[in-house]
């Protein structure tokens, strides 16, 4: 009893705190104290399961709620993988991946990446990339002139098109939005004079092009002149061109390789193929004026092993042409179905685009026209060669510079600038 009265007081004394119910074991049992009564009853005690949330707490997980498209594309935020006995295991992503594949989801919402750091930038472009974000027509054009602006020649320094004129036709604007390319491969494309690309070439986003390939494309003396008024009037362009090749071109003649020569930085040109009337004389010209000889031997340079596309753009190009391919697929197949009809004379047939190898033959039968530039090396020589040398430099030196002045003498008569080159600049 005492300890029963003692046990009360404490706790009318401490009535203030709810502490719950109290159990006290006594011989082997255990008894909870009865707070209202005083007393203590031989009850066994019931735990109740513990709760963090209320019963009516629920948790909904969602991703991208706003678009459904994109929450059914979007892989999980969980990696899965399994034990050597087999086992699954998962473990979360990091959030630097989190957080890049959510902005390559929305890459076309960028609006600027200029300063933004190159090896995060490239990370982000393959991740786009994987997702074929610059496969749609204009969120892709969009995402792409982004890249370009602020990275230039990282996105693409090398682009190879060679009889690729389809997707040049499906994907233009998106090549004309490279910027800094060194190297353009556009051999074999049937492009004409009024092609669109070709007047993108004289713009100031493609005056780093050193290498340009234009075999076999349809040029004529307007296309070349269009193409080198910028070069000729206002020193802008294609000004930094080291290596140009025209072949299979047969519409260009003695008056556009005159043209050319306003390319003083050229180390190689083939010219293979064309219609020259006057080859030996268009030879002097050339070695006069731009210091280029006559290569006996076809030059590596013209092989076209060398331009290949490259940059983080290169599998965007790749896919452009599976694209094509896909398309072209199901062409061949209408024409498969159509065959029948064109053999009773239903439909009119279309002759098909001759092929560059037939045009190679031709130009192999006509002739090479490959021109280079010879490096100047110190070799010893007795007094007498280097003497006559000398004095066979200083007569080339006095022939070039009469030729100069008879050339100044017949331009100053005329007018310095045509209607036709005046119409041309204010083109640009």
């Amino acid at each position: 009893q005492n300890w029963t009265r003692g046990m009360s007081y404490c706790l009318h004394s401490e009535s203030h705190l709810d502490t719950g119910p109290i159990y006290v074991r006594e011989n082997g049992k255990l008894h909870m104290v009865n707070q209202g009564a005083g007393g203590i009853q031989n009850v066994t005690p019931k735990t109740r399961p513990f709760r963090l949330f209320s019963r009516g707490f629920s948790v909904e997980l969602c991703m991208n709620r706003e678009d459904d498209r994109a929450r059914r594309q979007r892989t999980d935020h969980f990696i899965f993988t399994y034990t050597k006995e087999g086992n699954l295991r998962y473990s979360a992503k990091s959030l630097f991946s989190l957080v890049l594949g959510y902005i390559s989801d929305n890459v076309d919402h960028i609006d600027s990446l200029i300063g933004f750091p190159e090896q995060i930038a490239e990370k982000l472009f393959s991740a786009a990339e994987a997702r074929q974000k610059f496969m749609e027509p204009v969120t892709g054009l969009r995402a792409l002139q982004k890249f370009t602006e602020a990275y230039g020649n990282l996105v693409l320094c090398s682009l190879c098109l060679r009889n690729r004129y389809l997707v040049i036709s499906e994907k233009l604007e998106e090549i004309k939005s490279f910027r800094e390319l060194t190297c353009l491969d556009l051999s074999c494309c049937k492009l004409g004079d009024e092609h669109e690309l070709l007047e993108h070439l004289t713009k100031e986003a493609l005056s780093s092009v050193k290498r340009l390939l234009l075999k076999d494309n349809s040029l004529s003396d307007a296309g070349l002149r269009r193409m080198t008024a910028p070069v000729r009037v206002l020193k802008k362009g294609l000004e930094n061109l080291l290596v140009l090749d025209l072949s299979c071109n047969p519409k260009i003649t003695d008056v556009g390789i005159g043209y050319l020569l306003s390319f003083k930085k050229l180390n190689c040109l083939d010219i293979s193929g064309t219609g020259l009337k006057d080859v030996n004389a268009v030879i002097k010209r050339i070695q006069m004026q731009i210091g280029l000889v006559h290569s006996k031997v076809p030059l590596k340079e013209f092989d076209h092993s060398n331009c290949k596309t490259e940059g983080w753009a290169e599998q965007t190009v790749l896919q452009w042409e599976q694209a094509v391919m896909e398309a072209r697929k199901s062409q061949d197949d209408l024409r498969s179905r159509t065959a029948a009809l064109r053999f009773y004379g239903k439909t009119h047939r279309i002759e098909d685009v001759v092929k560059c190898k037939l045009v190679e033959a031709e130009t192999k039968a006509s002739g090479n026209l490959q021109f280079y530039k010879e490096k100047v090396q110190n070799c010893h020589l007795p007094l007498k060669k280097e003497i006559a040398g000398s004095h066979e430099l200083r007569n080339n030196k006095k022939r070039a510079l009469a030729e100069q002045e008879k050339e100044r003498t017949s331009k100053q008569k005329h007018l310095c600038l045509s209607v036709e080159d005046w119409d041309l600049l204010n083109t640009y």
